[in-house]
């Protein structure tokens, strides 16, 4: 929406700084839209939105303005994923492509007939990794017998979730 001039005019972008830059327990996100929009919004955000921490805020204006962090977080995740994948293989869980996204799509469907939401609660009890069904996402509930996992975490703890997914029976 950002690149249309057309769609631009008429949209709000809602984000979050979160998971982008490593920092989900700090909870400021941000919207990007034209002027005329901006001005309403704020007649209303005063209602929407308390308690965003005043260091953060500041952090993340300081942080951003070298634009090569944020140039560099695409190689970063990519990095973040081929590491996930290479230490997954072998599993039985099959990657879906993927793009523009810090969770990687797995389908399990060699491993398990469950559903997604049942297969993934065993997963979480029995090997202690967590993933979300993606049939949460659907109206009606889709089960294609894909799970979402995230692999923007550290190294070590995607080391420690391929060797309990290996194990996983």
């Amino acid at each position: 929406m950002l690149s249309d001039d057309e769609l631009f005019k008429r949209s709000f972008i809602i984000s979050s700084f979160g998971k982008t830059f490593h920092i989900t327990g700090w909870k400021v996100g941000y919207c990007i839209a034209p002027p005329d929009l901006t001005n309403e919004l704020r007649k209303i955000h005063q209602f929407l939105t308390f308690s965003t921490s005043t260091p953060s805020q500041y952090a993340l204006a300081e942080y951003i303005k070298n634009l090569r962090r944020i140039e560099n977080l695409k190689n970063f995740y990519q990095s973040k994923r081929d590491l996930f994948l290479k230490l997954i293989s072998g599993t039985g869980f099959n990657p879906l492509g993927c793009e523009g996204t810090y969770f990687q799509l797995m389908d399990y469907s060699s491993l398990s007939d469950e559903n997604d939401f049942d297969f993934a609660v065993r997963l979480t009890k029995d090997c202690r990794v967590a993933s979300i069904p993606v049939s949460v996402f659907y109206k009606d509930r889709t089960d294609n017998k894909v799970l979402r996992f995230c692999f923007a975490k550290e190294e070590k703890t995607l080391k420690e979730a391929a060797e309990r997914l290996k194990k996983f029976k």
